[in-house]
């Protein structure tokens, strides 16, 4: 990213994060998240001039990223792991129990996000994790609204199943 104009620069590093979080709420390996967010921005490079500056960014990049996570779900090579490296910010907050309870839950929706096609995943992220309305989902995946409430429900009926059965069958 160093040749490129310092507006796509700053793009890049303000978006950074977003993107790496999307990529892992899609389901890629942590191991292979570098070279995701990469193609991400490469393509986002690539299409910058297609993109409305009008409208938020992040839509734009949840698209494109959705994109790539098709391609490399369809890699043969690719190998299924769970993430649970995640950095924990040393601060004045919660308790190591309560960041130890949010850890887990946090694996816990991201093994049961792993039952979920690309399809039904992509939309319970963008649903219930990213807070966007349906018809916005629509425009981002290119698909009728009316599927993204049937994909929606599916998905949470999906999520609470396989979170049940993880747990034992407790709620």
């Amino acid at each position: 990213m160093r040749d490129a104009p310092p507006a796509f620069q700053e793009l890049y590093r303000a978006e950074l994060a977003y993107v790496v979080r999307t990529l892992q709420r899609l389901g890629v390996a942590s191991a292979d998240l570098e070279d995701a967010a990469q193609d991400v921005f490469v393509t986002a490079y690539r299409r910058r001039a297609d993109r409305d500056a009008d409208r938020p960014v992040r839509p734009w990049l949840f698209g494109i990223a959705f994109r790539v996570v098709g391609n490399y779900r369809q890699k043969a090579h690719r190998r299924r792991e769970i993430a649970t490296d995640e950095v924990v910010a040393a601060a004045a907050g919660p308790s190591p129990e309560d960041d130890a309870s949010t850890r887990q839950r946090r694996e816990l929706l991201m093994r049961a996000l792993d039952r979920l096609d690309l399809d039904h995943r992509a939309v319970a992220v963008l649903f219930e994790i990213e807070g966007l309305a349906a018809p916005t989902i629509a425009e981002i995946l290119g698909i009728p609204v009316n599927t993204v409430y049937s994909r929606a429900r599916a998905a949470r009926h999906k999520l609470l199943d396989a979170t049940r059965e993880m747990r034992g069958g407790k709620r």
